[in-house]
C-alpha cells in the first residue's frame, strides 16, 4: 500500500471505530460488533503499511484493545441469544437520517441467511411497493445467499397495481434465483421481519418509515441514508425458532 493512502485509511478506521464506541455506549451491541470488526480490519491494513516502529506499537495496542472489547461484546450477545433474552431497541427520531435499509439491517444478515419473512400490512401503494423492492435489492447485495422471501400483506381490492407490481418483482427475483412467496391477509396488523438465522426485527411503521422527499432533485431522493425518516421504534430480538413449519 502506498504511503499516500495511509491518512485516508487511518481516517476511515477512526470514523468507523468512533461509531462502534458510540453504538457500544448505547447498548446497540450487534451493530457495535460489526463496526468494531470493520474498524479493526482497517487498522490492520494501516499497521501493515506503516514503517515507523513506534507507530506500529501504537496501532498494535489500539487493535488489541478493540479486539478485546469486540470479543466481550460477542460473548455477551451470544449469551443473550442462547438464553433467548436478546432485545435491542432503536429509536428513529422524526426527520433523522442515516437509516437506510442497508444501515438498519446489515448487522443482522451475515450469519448464513437464506430465508426471510416479511409481514407488513401496507405494501400496497406505489412508494410502499418500491420500499419492498428496495428491501429485496438490499438482500441481494449483502454477503448472504437468500433463496426465499415470504411476503404477507393486505390486498388492495380497489386497484390491480399492487398485484401486477408484486408479480413483476417476483419475476425479477426469479432471474436472480430467489423465490418470492406472496400471501394476502385481511386481518394482518403487526409488522415484523424474520430471518432464518434467528433475528427478528419489528419496526413500528414497517418498511414505510421514510418521508416523502422535498423534491425530485433533492438530496435524499436517491440515497436513502440521506432521506429523512418518520419517528418510529425498531425492536430487535433473537430466537432459535424462526422458521415456520
Amino acid at each position: 500500500m502506498a504511503q499516500d493512502f495511509l491518512p485516508g485509511m487511518e481516517s476511515s478506521a477512526i470514523s468507523v471505530l468512533k461509531r462502534a464506541v458510540e453504538l457500544d455506549h448505547n447498548s446497540r451491541f450487534q451493530e457495535a460488533l460489526v463496526c468494531y470488526q470493520e474498524g479493526i480490519q482497517l487498522l490492520m491494513h494501516v499497521l501493515k503499511a506503516v514503517k515507523d516502529d513506534s507507530k506500529k506499537g501504537h496501532y498494535r495496542e489500539k487493535i488489541k484493545g478493540y479486539m478485546d472489547r469486540a470479543e466481550q461484546i460477542k460473548d455477551h450477545v451470544n449469551k443473550l441469544k442462547e438464553e433467548g433474552k436478546y432485545h435491542e431497541q432503536i429509536k428513529i427520531a422524526d426527520s433523522s437520517i442515516g437509516f437506510s435499509y442497508e444501515s438498519l439491517f446489515k448487522p443482522y444478515i451475515r450469519d448464513g441467511l437464506t430465508e426471510v419473512w416479511v409481514e407488513d400490512a401496507y405494501v400496497r401503494h406505489v412508494h410502499q411497493l418500491y420500499n419492498f423492492l428496495r428491501f429485496c435489492e438490499m438482500l441481494l447485495k449483502c454477503q448472504c445467499k437468500v433463496k426465499t422471501i415470504h411476503l404477507l400483506t393486505s390486498q388492495d381490492e380497489n386497484s390491480s397495481q399492487q398485484t401486477s407490481a408484486l408479480a413483476e418483482i417476483k419475476q425479477s427475483l426469479q432471474s436472480q434465483n430467489v423465490c418470492l412467496d406472496i400471501q394476502y391477509s385481511s386481518t394482518i396488523h403487526d409488522r415484523e421481519i424474520r430471518f432464518d438465522n434467528g433475528w427478528i426485527i419489528k419496526i413500528g411503521r414497517g418498511l414505510d418509515y421514510f418521508k416523502k422527499p422535498k423534491g425530485r432533485f433533492s438530496v435524499g431522493y436517491c440515497d436513502y441514508d440521506l432521506r429523512e425518516c418518520h419517528e418510529t421504534t425498531v425492536d430487535i430480538f433473537h430466537t432459535k425458532h424462526t422458521k415456520k413449519a
